[in-house]
């Protein structure tokens, strides 16, 4: 798969990706997406904790998965430029047999995801430039990586705060998950105001004035409503870092503004 004819890199406008690959420590950046972070971490200096405890989230629940669950097929949605422990990396790391499907509809991502997400040779690792607001067309194609008829890992970390209305996020998910297999998992997160309401909204308006991308903060209440029909692992739907930390002689780290949580469909 390659980029779209024409496709060429902006490096003077902020990209999405790009600023939350700067807020991860990664180095697929430019100078104006480093500006544009800082404005928004000026906002709302917890940013950058939010975009790390995400990682950290997506890390212990598809380690999780993989170790103790035995779960060998990965449905990644809005996987965003590739970094340090990405899914097939944390999967066949430990299970080098897993099978993994990235899904993204970036152009940018996709340029990106071809030199960079490699599999090993027991398993696989492809990539999919779909939308999640066609789920049919996307689950037929990653059918052509993963074994719907075993279970699989849904994971969609920070996509569904991109689709507004509230009902046609939950119609987007519940059509991703009526395929999967009984003993399948979703993994999922979004952001929240919760926490440090204005900032968090400060920071959103920055975004949607100057960064041209519009993201809908729900609460918490609202993102446990995605997991109706599952059961849900313990601890429930919580902010990211506070979803199964590591132990440290601290104790639990601070809340951030992004909640989560891994259910079991049955």
């Amino acid at each position: 798969m390659t980029p779209p004819p024409g496709f060429k890199i902006d490096e003077t406008v902020p990209h999405q990706a790009r600023v939350w690959n700067y807020y991860l420590g990664g180095k697929d950046y430019y100078e104006a997406d480093r500006v544009f972070g800082e404005q928004i971490l000026q906002a709302y200096p917890a940013t950058r904790d939010v975009a790390r405890h995400t990682r950290g989230f997506l890390t212990r629940a598809i380690g999780h998965l993989t170790s103790e669950v035995g779960i060998r097929q990965f449905l990644d949605i809005g996987t965003g430029l590739p970094t340090a422990g990405n899914t097939h990396e944390i999967a066949q790391g430990i299970a080098p047999e897993s099978r993994i499907v990235y899904v993204d509809n970036d152009p940018l991502v996709l340029v990106h995801a071809q030199a960079l997400l490699t599999s090993t040779p027991e398993g696989a690792c492809a990539y999919l430039d779909a939308d999640a607001r066609e789920p049919e067309r996307l689950l037929e194609r990653a059918a052509e990586t993963l074994d719907f008829g075993r279970p699989i890992a849904l994971s969609i970390l920070g996509v569904l705060g991109m689709v507004w209305d509230d009902e046609e996020a939950r119609d987007i998910l519940r059509r991703l998950l009526e395929p999967l297999a009984p003993g399948s998992y979703l993994v999922l997160e979004d952001g929240t105001n919760t926490v440090d309401a204005e900032a968090a909204e400060e920071a959103e308006k920055i975004r949607d004035e100057e960064g041209g991308y519009h993201y809908k903060l729900r609460t918490p209440e609202q993102i446990a409503l995605f997991f109706d029909g599952l059961e849900l692992l313990e601890p429930g739907v919580v902010s990211v870092s506070h979803w199964r930390p590591e132990e440290n002689p601290w104790g639990l780290p601070a809340e951030v503004d992004a909640y989560c949580g891994v259910a079991l469909k049955k």
